[in-house]
């Protein structure tokens, strides 16, 4: 059964990078730290794949990760070419991308969130041995990355590639889903976890105060303050959070938003920033500033609804990668096959221990 506190943090992570993009709010970065929390929760299903079925699950992450990429890649590649991308080699790395695969000025932006498949290859491909490691020396593991940002914000460690900056900044939080998975964040005593998330917040905010960046306090100008304070914020949503969320199923439509956030994430992630750039020439035509906040709802609402439009167009390899039944709307009710039959009592209601009725698992 699904847990649906998880589903919930997704899509609100989701919802808050699409937002952030279009109104540049640096705010919302310090309010939820959306890409630390999407990289915890992938560490926290990849830990749980690799104790099911080992090293096998690293294929089968990959499998569902690619189709969505290369979709993208068949639009947007051959557009580049025919706008001055030189075709060379290194425009096979949209197969796979561990280094940024090449892009045109245009196609350098509204590709942007390109990175973060770069990241969560790398991240994949490292997770085996990571877990090893982590189930033997968990406290090193865990800092470890941490450490690694620190040697090169502090130039301990200068021209660092950009995979070792990513890995210092956000396999920190990859590893934290790591301690999701197997309770340890849940039997951190609030004598350990609480003082530990208050050293994190007030060290990575107080660096994210005096070492304000080009946009202000956003932390995505500043990686060692955006690690700490990732780092406390995910302590807390994954230590002290509960268990679940089934209330968010009680109302049918927010449930099945939800939902389709979670069958669609990739999706949505991949193609947003095309059409948030796309509408940024209405800012000039119709003059929706950043101050105007009707013109910015506006182009919130634009994008979802693009976005949605793609989604249903394309949002089907998701389920094919994941050898679901492809659906246009994920989350209806399951036909069952002609002729079956409910079993009594898979139909009545069940308590959930609150005298609230739910419905079985």
């Amino acid at each position: 059964m699904r847990n649906r506190y998880l589903d919930l943090l997704r899509f609100l992570a989701i919802v808050r990078v699409v937002v952030y993009h279009v109104t540049g709010w640096a705010t919302l970065t310090l309010l939820f730290p959306a890409m630390s929390v999407m990289f915890a929760l992938a560490g926290s299903l990849m830990a749980a794949s690799l104790r099911r079925s080992g090293g096998p699950a690293v294929g089968r992450r990959l499998r569902r990760l690619l189709p969505s990429l290369w979709v993208l890649a068949a639009v947007f590649v051959p557009a580049m070419l025919l706008t001055g991308l030189p075709l060379s080699p290194r425009v096979l790395l949209w197969l796979f991308p561990v280094v940024d695969p090449p892009a045109n000025g245009w196609g350098a932006l509204a590709l942007s969130p390109i990175w973060y498949l770069r990241d969560y290859l790398w991240f994949v491909l490292a997770s085996p041995v990571a877990l090893w490691l982590y189930r033997r020396a968990p406290l090193p593991t865990l800092v470890a990355p941490y450490l690694l940002l620190a040697t090169i914000e502090f130039d301990l460690y200068s021209n660092a590639p950009v995979v070792a900056r990513h890995f210092g900044l956000y396999f920190g939080a990859w590893l934290l889903g790591f301690a999701h998975q197997d309770g340890t964040l849940r039997r951190l005593g609030n004598r350990v976890l609480w003082p530990v998330v208050l050293v994190l917040a007030t060290v990575g905010g107080t660096w994210l105060v005096t070492h304000p960046g080009p946009r202000g306090y956003d932390l995505n100008d500043n990686p060692f303050g955006n690690a700490l304070w990732s780092a406390a914020f995910i302590l807390v949503l994954l230590g002290r959070g509960p268990a679940g969320a089934q209330w968010i199923d009680r109302s049918p439509v927010f449930g099945r938003v939800v939902t389709v956030f979670n069958r669609r994430a990739l999706t949505v992630y991949l193609w947003h920033m095309a059409f948030v750039v796309a509408l940024t020439p209405l800012v000039d035509v119709v003059g929706w500033s950043h101050q105007d906040p009707i013109g910015l709802a506006i182009r919130v609402a634009l994008v979802f609804l693009l976005v949605g439009l793609v989604t249903a167009l394309v949002g089907w390899v998701e389920d094919v990668a994941a050898g679901r039944r492809p659906e246009l709307l994920p989350g209806g009710p399951r036909p069952r096959p002609a002729g079956s039959v409910v079993p009594e009592q898979r139909r009545r209601p069940v308590e959930d221990g609150t005298g609230v009725s739910v419905g079985s698992p």
